[in-house]
């Protein structure tokens, strides 16, 4: 059998890397004492202004709110081009909600192929980290800048694979906590972004406490802040920085 290809035979296109961007703001106190009709026309505006960006790229909100006092929602963003991150958060400055918001922290990355894809999949990892992000539906991100002590890349090939796969072996103890690892070598001050979505903090926890222990571990040079957000609608994010009518439950007359 030959291995040409016809020329009439369309050749698949490549997945584009994607640029990953993790966008943490802050609302001006001073917002929440404003006029309840104002800021609601204030977070209609943003809202729809996240719902139309929802359509042209991979773009999440999350509440910190309660969670964190220097921050109080994330905006999670993926597209293949690095503009489109640029000219989403111009539109939202020149909205009126986004003059009162300050950027407190922005982490940018990129997608790519893990170098240690063949020790995970002895681990028992069977699928490749795709080059674009594809979300689940969990409550929660757990995001968190994270860099590498230099003596660990002096290490062999073999001693860092050794202890990814250790590093794997872990993880599979915990099937709801799915990792997006993306790259920042470069292109900003860490070298990976990561984020773990999970429907139960506490099981992240436990993660987190047993992999303390292992090899790979012993590397870590820097792995904070550390960011514990609240999955939400676009609108429901925004409710949540204030100005929001609070429904409290009445107490049962049974």
């Amino acid at each position: 059998m030959s291995n040409s290809i016809d020329a009439g035979t369309p050749v698949p296109a490549a997945t584009p890397r994607h640029f990953v961007s993790y966008a943490f703001y802050k609302v001006d106190p001073a917002w929440r004492r404003l006029d309840a009709s104002v800021r609601e026309t204030h977070k209609a505006e943003l809202a729809e202004l996240l719902e139309q960006w929802q359509q042209r790229m991979m773009l999440r909100t999350y509440s910190t709110v309660g969670v964190r006092p220097d921050a109080d929602l994330l905006i999670w963003r993926a597209t293949p081009d690095l503009e489109e991150l640029h000219q989403q958060t111009v539109e939202l400055l020149q909205t009126e909600l986004g003059a009162w918001l300050q950027c407190t922290y922005l982490y940018t990355a990129t997608t790519k192929q893990s170098q240690y894809m063949k020790d995970v999949r002895s681990a028992g990892f069977k699928k490749e980290r795709p080059l674009d992000v594809i979300p689940v539906d969990r409550k929660y991100i757990i995001v968190y800048p994270f860099v590498k002590q230099r003596r660990w890349y002096a290490l062999s090939p073999e001693e860092r694979g050794a202890a990814m796969r250790e590093h794997a072996v872990i993880g599979r103890n915990y099937p709801g906590i799915k990792l997006n690892t993306s790259y920042s070598f470069g292109i900003d001050d860490q070298e990976f972004m990561t984020a773990f979505e999970t429907d139960s903090v506490h099981d992240f926890l436990d993660l987190m406490m047993e992999l303390r222990s292992s090899e790979a571990s012993k590397y870590t040079e820097r792995d904070t802040p550390i960011f514990t957000c609240m999955f939400m609608s676009p609108r429901e994010t925004l409710d949540a920085l204030g100005g929001a009518p609070i429904r409290v439950a009445q107490p049962s007359t049974a």
